[in-house]
């Protein structure tokens, strides 16, 4: 009613203060013979009043309305879910189809826009919807051609679908394929990110029908490297499953598990999960015997104790057994060192023994000291901190403990006491305990100094760093079943107190000790691979010469194929090659064995889209309340094809069953505007008439 008063205009045939006052010498007769009761008088006075009104002329005025052009969004999911089937191709199809038909609409510009997905996030149309929304003037609609699988849906209506008056645009959901479509889905519930070599692995999974009810019978298979399959489970979907996987080695063991498929399922992608489970030692435990107490026990007993894996022993031997103390027992501070437990009854229970600074002097019988060496050859880790005692009477290589070390310090002019900064040596720099050391840090250029270090006169084994001069500083060897290294310097804790930048202390003696515990990362002969955008990479590490060296790898689907891995020329002892993978079906499996001198490795195919694979089906369940709301209509191209455009006069509905309307706006113009009388003479000499007939038809009752 506002409006209406809003767009009246005066077009009066008299002065308007003079029908103004014929009103008012009209109203007061009136309302006076109405009072004393006479007949027929008000009806005669309305008739007076109705001839005024329409002397004052009232006008009805009406803008210029022009219809505003349209701009429309045309968003193209190309997530990687729109792989799967022919979703791509009818996509593209009424793509172009749209496209042709916003060319011949006067007024509609059609602004297409595609969303990538995947990369870990999933799809996420909306964001990309609300990006490109700010760029447009008149928004009139969207059309959104997907599989329904969005993964940022919104709650309520976003700002991109109103427009600047606030009014809301259709949403039009396109889809790609004939109707709802089902899926089944393998889920890993629960499963132990490391487990002890030697036991099982409990393993719960559930598989999962989506668009169909749960219930139904699936079987759960594993993948074998031959191709072939072994079944470990029959069960429902919906319902969780215990699996045991036993573990027998150190390091990854990688399980492919599949759910079998359900019969007209969507895809076949997310039938089948990878189970990485970590081998791991059950608690390592260190043996750490120091000499006269240095600055080097605490660096290990601060690394050591730092890992919850390790036992650690420690004990500093102040005195030998023999030596004579007048002390009462009671007033004594330290107990007896148990050097008949340590390297008698429990030596073998020791996955590493370090000795640190250790001087014998009498303080070991020879028997246990060859218990040491006959430990190392039998599989154990031993590893010699060596200082200045190395050059004292009573030093550990004249004992039956040096016929295992890997290195001889002369009893003359063994000591090096001028500043120098470890080197890797070429070996070094190839290595697995010293490849990976940082070269960059608080230190530079170049490692912290140290300040003293044994000279040799005999090594053999590996020496990984050095002194600039050449003389060597870490030397590893394997003595039978077991291994041993020397540290021919007691100032590695210099690095932890960061004299002069200090150097990766904590990471070189972490790897050193692992090493010698035979953790399979660190193994000098080792196979390695891994898959990165679609190519197969391998390494293969030995540290003894190898010629022609060839891997077999062993597709999911059991197909051999060769790989000739070459030299690398700046790393001694690695040899590296890689290749392109094919692409497989779904039904194939994900995990490709690697083969090459009696060692052989598993890898599996990334996992790129895990959000997006949770879910393949096409469907309008996720989107449909949004497109309701918004008046937009929902369309399987599959089925009925792309639907018709059609420009919809304002307030009248928005889709039908074969075609998806976008709203004409109108606005006015400011160049000029019509008017019509608001009582046309006609009406008025009608009403006018009727009004008298009633008044004196009254006064003659």
């Amino acid at each position: 009613m506002t409006g209406i008063l809003s767009s009246i205009i005066w077009a009066p045939f008299l002065p308007l203060w003079l029908l103004a006052a014929l009103a008012v010498i009209s109203l007061l007769p009136g309302l006076y013979g109405t009072i004393r009761g006479g007949r027929g008088v008000a009806w005669r006075t309305g008739a007076i009043l109705l001839g005024l009104l329409w002397l004052a002329n009232p006008r009805l005025t009406h803008p210029h309305m022009q219809t505003q052009p349209q701009d429309a969004l045309l968003v193209v999911d190309v997530s990687p879910s729109m792989s799967i089937g022919e979703r791509r191709k009818l996509v593209e199809q009424a793509r172009s189809q749209l496209l042709e038909q916003g060319r011949k609409l006067h007024g509609l510009t059609l602004h297409q826009i595609e969303v990538p997905g995947g990369g870990g996030q999933g799809t996420r149309l909306f964001e990309a919807i609300d990006h490109a929304a700010l760029s447009l003037n008149s928004p009139a609609g969207i059309f959104l051609l997907t599989d329904g699988m969005d993964h940022d849906i919104p709650d309520q209506l976003p700002p991109s679908l109103k427009d600047a008056t606030g009014r809301i645009i259709p949403l039009h959901l396109l889809l790609s394929a004939r109707g709802e479509e089902t899926d089944r889905r393998l889920r890993v519930l629960s499963a132990p990110p490391y487990v002890i070599i030697g036991q099982t692995a409990h393993i719960r999974v559930q598989v999962d029908d989506l668009g169909t009810p749960d219930g139904q019978p699936v079987d759960i298979l594993e993948h074998r490297p031959d191709g072939q399959t072994d079944v470990l489970a029959h069960t429902k979907s919906g319902q969780p499953v215990e699996l045991d996987v036993p573990v027998t080695h150190a390091g990854i063991t990688l399980k492919e598990l599949t759910a079998s498929p359900l019969k007209g399922e969507a895809s076949l992608r997310n039938n089948s999960t990878i189970i990485r489970l970590q081998g791991v030692r059950d608690r390592l435990r260190v043996l750490l015997v120091s000499g006269v107490p240095n600055q080097g026990a605490r660096v290990w007993r601060t690394l050591l104790k730092a890992d919850p894996s390790v036992d650690l022993v420690h004990f500093t031997i102040l005195r030998s057994p023999d030596t004579e103390d007048d002390t009462p027992l009671s007033d004594l501070a330290l107990i007896p060192f148990p050097t008949h437990e340590l390297f008698a009854q429990k030596i073998n229970s020791f996955d590493l023994i370090i000795l640190d600074g250790f001087r014998n002097q009498n303080i070991l019988p020879e028997s246990y000291l060859e218990n040491i060496a006959h430990y190392v050859r039998k599989g154990g880790g031993l590893l010699v901190v060596g200082g200045p005692e190395m050059t004292q009477p009573g030093t550990l290589q004249d004992t039956p403990v040096g016929s295992i070390l890997p290195a001889h310090i002369p009893a003359d002019d063994a000591i090096i006491t001028q500043p120098f900064s470890p080197r890797r040596t070429a070996l070094g720099l190839s290595h697995p305990v010293t490849q990976a050391l940082p070269e960059n840090g608080p230190w530079g250029r170049e490692w912290g100094p140290w300040y003293r270090a044994l000279r040799t006169d005999q090594t053999q084994g590996r020496t990984l760093l050095s002194t600039p001069s050449g003389s060597p500083l870490l030397i590893l060897d394997q003595r039978g079943q077991g291994r041993v290294a020397m540290l021919l310097s007691d100032q590695i804790w210099l690095w932890s107190r960061g004299e002069k930048g200090g150097g990766p202390q904590a990471e070189l003696l972490r790897r050193l000790s692992h090493w010698l515990m035979k953790e399979p990362e660190l193994e000098e002969d080792q196979l390695d691979a891994h898959i990165e955008q679609g190519r197969l990479s391998v390494t293969r590490t030995s540290l003894t010469p190898l010629h022609d060296v060839q891997a077999d790898i062993i597709g999911p689907d059991g197909h051999h194929s060769s790989l000739t891995l070459s030299p690398e020329p700046d790393h001694q002892g690695l040899w590296s090659g890689s290749m392109s993978l094919p692409v497989l079906s779904d039904q194939t499996g994900q995990i490709w064995t690697i083969q090459q001198g009696g060692l052989n490795t598993t890898v599996a195919l990334p996992d790129a889209n895990p959000l997006e694979d949770q879910d393949l089906r096409s469907t309008a369940t996720k989107l449909s309340s949004l497109t309701g709301r918004s008046g937009g209509g929902v369309f399987w191209l599959g089925a009925g094809g792309t639907p018709a455009i059609r420009q919809v006069v304002e307030g009248h509905a928005l889709h039908g069953s074969d075609w998806a309307g976008l709203p004409l706006h109108q606005a006015p113009l400011s160049t000029g505007s019509t008017s019509t009388a608001f009582l046309p003479g006609w009406l008025a000499l009608v009403l006018i008439l009727a009004l008298m007939a009633l008044g004196w038809w009254r006064e003659g009752r």
